[in-house]
C-alpha cells in the first residue's frame, strides 16, 4: 500500500514538472531560439528576432540590477523537480519504460543546465561588491569557466539521433520536445554568457548605483534614447551621460558646502568662548588651505565617480597623504595665530616672562605638530607604524651616536632654559666672543656683537665652557681706578685727599654705599646663599692710599654705580673723576706720570 501511495505521489509530481516552466525569461528565449532555428526564416526576421533578444536581455539586466537581493532570492533551484525525476527514473527503468527514462534524463539535465546557470549568476552578482572591477573580472571568469566545464560533461551525450525517429508514440514525442528544449537551453547559456561579458563594466557600475540607492535613477536615464546615442561616444573615455550627470551634482554640491561650512565656522565652531579672542585671525589663516582642501574633496569624489564608485588604492593613498599634510598645516597655523596673540597680550600687560622660554617653547610645540603630521601622513601612505615605532627602538642606538651633537645641542638647550644662565638679551662672554643674546633655540644661540657682528654658538659648547653674563647685577657696577700723585706731595695734603674723596664717593647720588636700600626679591628657594651675591648686589666703597710706585704714590678707588646700565655707568664714573681731579687741585696734588730721575753723586 506504502509503494503504491509513493508510485502515486511520484507520478502526481512528474506531471506538475511536466507542466512547470523554466522561468518566463528562459521559456521566451527558447521560444526565439525555435523561431531562429526555423528553416523558412528570412534575414530580416532574423535581425528582427535579434533586436528581441537584445531588448530581453537589457530588460533583464536592468530588472537583475534593480534588486540584487529580491532577484537572488527568487531564483527556483528546482530541487523539487530533480529529486522527482530522479525518483521516477528509477521507477521506469525497473519497469523497462526506455524512452520514458530517456525522457525524464533529458529533462532532468534541462534542470540542472538552468540550476547551474542561477548559481552562475548569483555567484557573479555576489561578487559585484568587490572593491575593484579587477577583482570583479578575475571573479567573472573563474565562475563563468568553471560553468562551462559542466555545461561540457553535460552536453557530451548526444541526443540529437532521436529527433530524427518517427514519433509515433506520446513518449517519444515528449523526449523530442525535451530534447529540442535541452539544445535550446544550450544554445541561451552561451547567449548568457555573451551578454554577460558584454555587460561587464555596465554591471559594475550599476551595482555602486544599487550601493548608494541610485540604480533606478540610473537605469531611468540609461534607457533614455537620447543617452543611449551619446553614451557610446563617451565610453572611449571612460564616461557616460549618467557619470556626467553624477559630477556635475557633485562639483555644485561641494561648492555649496563650501559656503555652509565658513557660515558654520564664523557662526558657531569659533564663537566658542575658549576661541572667541581669536576667531578673526583664525578665520584669515585657514581660510585658503581650507578653501584648496575641499577643492581636493572635489576633485578626488570626482575621480571616484569616474572610476565607476570604485577606488585606487595609490590614488586614494596619495589623496590621504595630502589631507593628512592640509589638516597639519592648519593646526599649525592656527596654533601659532593663537600664540602671537597670547604673546602680544603678555607684552601689552607687563607680565614678566623669559622670552627664550617661550621661543623655544612654541619651536617645541611646532615640532611636535610637524611630528605628528608626519605620523598621519605616514599612516595614510600605508606604512605600519607599530613596525616603524618597533624599528625606532633598535634603530636608536645608531641614531643617537649619529645624531649626538644634535642631541647634545638639545639638551644643552634645556639646561640654558632651567638653569637660567643667561637669557635672551643678556650681555654675555663665552669663548673668547661677547655680545647680546639675540635668541636662544633649539640647536644654537645667536649673539650680537659689538660690532654688529652675528655669531652663532651651539647649545651644547655651554655645557662645558665658562660664560660670563654680565646683565646678571642688580644693583652695583664697579669703577675701580688708582690715582697716582707726585712723590714732591705732602703727606698731610694726601691725608686729606683721601678723606675727601671718600667723603665724596659716600655722598654721591650715584654711588652704592652700605647705607644704600635695596628690595630683594621674595623667594622660596630652599637653599642658604648670600642674596646679595645672588642677586648681583654690590655695596663695596673702598679709598686708601695703595702703594709706592716706581714714580706715583697711588691712591686705590674702589667702588660700585648704583645702575647697571653702561651709560649711565659712565656717565657716573665721568663725574667721580672730575671730582677727584678738584679735590687734588684743592689739596694742591698733581697727578704723576711715568718719570725717570738721574742723580749725580758726587765723591769726596
Amino acid at each position: 500500500m506504502k509503494k503504491l501511495l509513493l508510485i502515486f505521489l511520484l507520478l502526481f509530481t512528474l506531471t506538475l514538472s511536466a507542466n512547470v516552466q523554466f522561468s518566463p525569461f528562459l521559456d521566451a528565449e527558447i521560444k526565439l531560439v525555435y523561431k531562429m532555428n526555423d528553416n523558412n526564416i528570412t534575414h530580416s526576421e532574423i535581425k528582427a528576432i535579434l533586436k528581441q533578444q537584445n531588448s530581453v536581455y537589457e530588460n533583464a539586466l536592468n530588472k537583475m540590477m534593480s534588486d540584487q537581493d529580491l532577484f537572488i532570492s527568487s531564483l527556483d533551484m528546482h530541487d523539487t523537480e530533480i529529486f522527482a525525476l530522479k525518483k521516477i527514473m528509477s521507477i521506469n527503468k525497473r519497469a523497462g519504460n526506455t524512452y520514458a527514462v530517456l525522457r525524464d534524463e533529458v529533462k532532468l539535465k534541462s534542470y540542472q543546465v538552468v540550476r547551474m546557470q542561477n548559481l552562475m549568476i548569483k555567484n557573479i552578482l555576489q561578487s559585484l561588491n568587490l572593491p575593484t572591477i579587477e577583482e570583479y573580472e578575475i571573479e567573472l571568469n573563474k565562475y563563468i569557466s568553471t560553468n562551462r566545464e559542466q555545461m561540457h560533461e553535460i552536453y557530451s551525450k548526444d541526443y540529437m539521433k532521436y529527433l530524427d525517429i518517427d514519433a509515433n508514440s506520446k513518449t517519444l514525442r515528449s523526449v523530442q520536445k525535451n530534447i529540442r528544449d535541452f539544445y535550446a537551453l544550450n544554445e541561451i547559456s552561451i547567449d548568457v554568457v555573451s551578454y554577460l561579458y558584454k555587460f561587464e563594466n555596465k554591471m559594475y557600475r550599476l551595482n555602486k548605483y544599487s550601493k548608494y540607492h541610485l540604480i533606478s535613477f540610473a537605469i531611468f536615464i540609461n534607457s533614455n534614447a537620447f543617452v543611449q546615442i551619446f553614451d557610446p561616444i563617451l565610453y572611449s573615455y571612460g564616461l557616460s551621460v549618467i557619470k556626467l550627470i553624477f559630477i556635475l551634482f557633485l562639483i555644485l554640491m561641494i561648492y555649496f558646502f563650501r559656503k555652509i561650512v565658513y557660515v558654520t565656522l564664523e557662526r558657531y565652531i569659533l564663537k566658542i568662548d575658549i576661541l572667541k579672542k581669536y576667531s578673526q585671525q583664525i578665520l584669515e589663516v585657514i581660510r585658503k588651505p581650507l578653501e584648496i582642501l575641499i577643492l581636493l574633496i572635489n576633485l578626488n569624489m570626482v575621480i571616484y565617480v569616474y572610476n565607476d564608485f570604485s577606488t585606487n588604492e595609490i590614488i586614494a593613498r596619495a589623496f590621504n597623504i595630502i589631507y593628512g599634510f592640509f589638516f597639519t598645516y592648519m593646526v599649525y597655523k592656527i596654533i601659532n595665530t593663537i600664540a602671537g596673540i597670547r604673546l602680544n597680550d603678555v607684552s601689552n600687560e607687563n607680565i614678566k616672562m623669559k622670552n627664550d622660554l617661550i621661543n623655544v617653547g612654541i619651536k617645541i610645540l611646532n615640532f611636535i605638530i610637524l611630528v605628528i603630521g608626519v605620523l598621519i601622513m605616514l599612516f595614510f601612505a600605508g606604512v605600519n607604524l607599530t613596525a616603524v615605532l618597533s624599528g625606532l627602538g633598535i634603530g636608536g642606538f645608531a641614531v643617537a651616536f649619529a645624531a649626538k651633537d644634535t642631541i647634545s645641542n638639545f639638551f644643552g638647550t634645556i639646561s640654558i632654559l632651567f638653569s637660567d644662565v643667561f637669557s635672551q638679551g643678556d650681555w654675555v662672554a663665552i669663548n673668547g666672543h661677547e655680545g647680546v643674546v639675540v635668541e636662544i633655540g633649539l640647536r644654537v644661540t645667536t649673539l650680537r656683537t659689538f660690532d654688529n657682528a652675528l655669531i652663532a654658538i651651539p647649545n651644547g659648547t655651554f655645557a662645558s665652557t665658562d660664560v660670563k653674563n654680565w646683565n646678571k647685577r642688580t644693583l652695583g657696577r664697579r669703577i675701580k681706578m688708582s690715582v697716582g700723585i707726585t712723590y714732591g706731595s705732602k703727606s698731610k695734603d694726601i691725608k686729606n685727599a683721601v678723606d675727601e674723596i671718600r667723603d665724596m664717593l659716600t655722598k654721591h647720588p650715584g654711588i652704592a654705599t652700605k647705607d644704600t636700600k635695596h628690595l630683594h626679591r621674595k623667594s622660596q628657594m630652599a637653599k642658604l646663599v648670600s642674596k646679595d651675591d645672588l642677586e648681583g648686589v654690590k655695596k663695596t666703597l673702598l679709598v686708601h692710599l695703595d702703594s709706592f710706585a716706581d714714580s706715583s704714590i697711588n691712591i686705590l678707588i674702589y667702588c660700585f654705580s648704583k645702575s647697571v646700565k653702561w651709560n649711565e655707568w659712565l656717565d657716573t664714573k665721568e663725574d667721580v673723576m672730575y671730582r677727584i681731579m678738584e679735590i687734588l687741585e684743592k689739596n694742591n696734588l698733581e697727578f704723576a706720570f711715568p718719570s725717570l730721575s738721574i742723580y749725580n753723586e758726587k765723591s769726596n
